[in-house]
Order: structure tokens, then sequence, then C-alpha cells
């Protein structure tokens, strides 16, 4: 199995690290390889280099993911596992200063591929463990990277300032076609045509997407796709059919996501004694919260919606990313109140809906997921909200007792509506398994326990 290095790597002191660390036959499986300096001449896909251990979610994700690390983090932090949390943390940075960015996971066919940026909070919640200074100012040069990264082209919409998902790489996902097919073999691209042919589309221009003529998806519906899987929810009709017109997007989660990170980096600079540099990038988070209110509140339905930059309007889809400001703290508190007014949208019996839309995705109704549970509950409580927060936080703890005590694992959703987590029938697009392990239901569920007021 190759195991790709980056070039800046010291390989002999890498090999001599594995050598020790893995048993002979272990060592004998996997073979060192150096990355090209394209992407494009990689012959054989493979895992990339870390250098700390880490948790996989679970199922068949065996390697490092991206946004997943927060939420896992929150429940090592709270079973006292310091060491393994922190190399979390330490793993991300790596994976900036090596190969460019925070990947989707840490495998050669992610490198052009980004997942939501929460490594300010991890960087943070590290620190504020060790208050290790030297650690901290190591840590300045890669957010600078990474935030670069999101603030440039492709990523960045001059006119409004705000940022989108963008993926750099063509062609179809490698996981779609290995990984996501149905009973009847077909994959994700395979149920998509069959969709266009027999559905009529209004969300957005069909043309850009599918091929009526040649019965083919389009290199755009390729683009979006892999760039919907960027953004970790994957897939909704959120953007439309598959989400693929997320790349004429500026979704209100990554905007929070990134206004939080100007914060968090503001709080990093005043920790090392830089205060002018610290209020550079306060004014980020201002000027970014403005742009938020000013193109994703929507006053008339009282929720955050994600801006079509093409259209030059908001998407009203109602989905439970409306929650991300009360999280961040950006709402006001007029703007709170209407987003607690509209929560019976979003709440089933089971704990919270990812959207109030049916659509046989599975980051749809009728499915919860444990990342928007956190960050609901957390903002409904920075609010002041805490009857509504520890009830939709103890819908969901029950919930997933209830499965672990009839299955005996957790997974990585569940039904909110019926209340369990036998899910495939439920879902026709993307991968319709449902993981176990899971990584993420595994640390929100100790956090929201550990937080219930």
């Amino acid at each position: 199995m190759p195991v790709y290095l980056s070039a800046k790597a010291d390989r002999p002191r890498i090999e001599q690290i594995l050598q020790r660390t893995l048993a002979p036959s272990e060592w004998d499986e996997i073979e060192l390889r150096i990355l090209p300096e394209s992407v494009t001449q990689i012959q054989e896909p493979g895992l990339l280099y870390l250098p700390h251990p880490y948790v996989v979610p679970g199922g068949r994700f065996n390697e490092m993911y991206g946004w997943d690390n927060y939420f896992i983090q929150l429940g090592l932090w709270r079973d006292g596992e310091r060491s393994l949390a922190q190399n979390l943390t330490d793993n991300l940075v790596y994976e900036i200063q090596h190969y460019g960015k925070i990947l989707n996971a840490n495998r050669t066919y992610y490198l052009q591929r980004s997942q939501p940026p929460l490594l300010t909070q991890m960087i943070l919640a590290t620190y504020e463990r060790s208050l290790d200074r030297t650690w901290l100012a190591s840590t300045v040069s890669s957010i600078e990277t990474l935030y670069q990264d999101w603030i440039g082209p492709p990523h960045l919409h001059e006119p409004t300032g705000l940022s989108r998902y963008f993926e750099l790489g063509e062609g179809p996902a490698p996981e779609a076609i290995s990984d996501e097919r149905d009973e009847q073999g077909r994959t994700h691209y395979d149920r998509a045509i069959e969709y266009y042919q027999t559905h009529e589309v209004t969300a957005y221009d069909v043309r850009q997407f599918y091929d009526r003529d040649r019965h083919c998806l389009t290199p755009l519906f390729y683009k979006g796709d892999r760039t919907m899987r960027e953004s970790g929810f994957d897939p909704s009709e959120r953007f439309g059919p598959f989400s693929v017109d997320i790349v004429h997007y500026l979704p209100v989660c990554l905007n929070v996501l990134l206004q939080q990170m100007e914060e968090q980096t503001a709080q990093i600079y005043q920790i090392l004694d830089q205060p002018e540099i610290a209020q550079t990038w306060i004014n980020r988070a201002i000027q970014r919260t403005q742009r938020i209110n000013e193109y994703c509140w929507d006053e008339q339905a009282g929720l955050y919606f994600d801006y079509n930059f093409q259209t030059q309007q908001r998407r009203s889809y109602e989905f439970a990313t409306t929650f991300y400001p009360l999280w961040a703290g950006i709402a006001s508190a007029a703007q709170a109140q209407r987003l607690v007014e509209n929560l019976p949208k979003f709440e089933a019996p089971g704990g919270l809906l990812t959207s109030t839309h049916v659509s046989g995705n599975q980051w749809d109704a009728p499915f919860g997921w444990a990342p928007l549970h956190h960050i609901a509950v957390a903002g409904l409580r920075r609010y002041g909200y805490y009857a509504a927060a520890n009830r939709l936080a103890c819908k969901f703890i029950s919930l997933v007792a209830q499965e672990f005590d009839r299955w005996g694992c957790l997974v990585e959703k569940y039904d909110v509506v019926r209340c369990t987590s036998q899910v495939s029938e439920k879902i026709e697009f993307g991968y319709s398994s449902n993981e176990i392990g899971f990584g993420w239901t595994n640390g929100v569920w100790l956090e929201l326990l550990e937080t219930l007021t």
C-alpha cells in the first residue's frame, strides 16, 4: 500500500519511526513514496502520511477527516484523552504545512479538496489546556495559510466579500465511483442522470449540469459534486438537486466559520501580545458579520439562507445551518428570537431535522446529524434559550442511547422523525449505508450530555 510523504518531509526519520512503531508484517505492507509536484502525476492513489495518531470516523471511513476532527475532539477532551486530542490539532497543522490545506481526508485523491474550517477552535481548545505559548505561536503561520486559501480565488466572491466552497479537482469524485453504488450497481452519477431524464428541475438551469442531447453530466456537474463534498453536506437539495449549484452560492455556514476563524485568530494574537495584528483580525470579523447579515439574513422568513451570487437572491431552503450564527454569536437578540420562533420547523421527536425538506438525500429530512445538534444547542445556550437547548439535546441523547441499546453501536446519522438508526431505505442518492463508529456522534453525544443544565 503506498503511503505518500510531502517533498518537505524527513523521509529517513519517518522510516525509522515507522519501523520502530509497526510490526514487521505491517511495515512490509506499506511503501513510502514522495508526492510528485502535481496531483495529476500520482499514478496510484494512497494514504497521506500524518505524524501523530488520530481517530477515524468509523465504518468505511478509515482515514482522518477534516471537520470530523473538531467534533471527535469534543469527546476526547471530555474523556480526558488530552494527548490524543492535541494530536488531532497537530495533524491538521501538519496537513497545512505539508499538503497546503486541511484536507477532506488524508488520501491522495483529496489533495484538491478541503472541508469546513474549524482549526482555530481546536487550536484554542488545545492551548486552554496546555497554556503553551510557544506551541500556540507555532500554529500562526498555518492559520494564515488556511485563511488565505479561503479568502482568495476561487473561493472568494469579490463583489460581496464572502466566500464559497469550490473544489479544485475535475471529473467524477473517486469515492463516488468506488463506494457509492446501490444494490443494482448504479453509481451516484448514474442515478443523477436518471433523475434529470425523468424530473423537471426548476432550482437552477439544468443545462449547466446535464447535456440532454448526449445524455451525460457536464464538467460543471462534476465540479459542483466535488464542491458539495467539500462542504461536508453530501448530498442534499440545499443548492438544488444533488447540490451541484453550490458553486454559485455563498453558504451561511462557511462564512460563519470564517467569521469565527477571524475572531479566534484575533484572540490568539492577543494571547501572543500582538494587539495591532489582533485588531486587524477583529476588523475582518466585524466586516464579515455585517456581510453575512446583509446577504444571508431573511427578515421576512426569520431565517438565515444561502446567497446565490449568480441570481443575486437568497435561496429560501430551510436548512439547519440557519443556527450557525447563533453559535458564533453574530445574530442580534431580535434575530435570535426569530430563529427560536422557527425552531418548531426543525424540531422532531428525536432531535433536530437537517432540513424541512424530504428529498431522498441523507442531509435532508427526516435525518438528523450530531454536528448540527451540537451547533444548534450551543447556539441556543449562548443566547439564553436554555429550555429549548436542553429539550433538543435530551431528544438526541435519548435517541442515540435507545439505538445503542438496540443495536450495540453508535452510527453516523439518525432518522429523527421515526426515531431509528435504520435509515438506508429512505436514502436514494449518495451512499445509503449508515456507518458505525461513529466519531462525531460519540463526541457530540458526550458533549451534549455533559452540558445539560
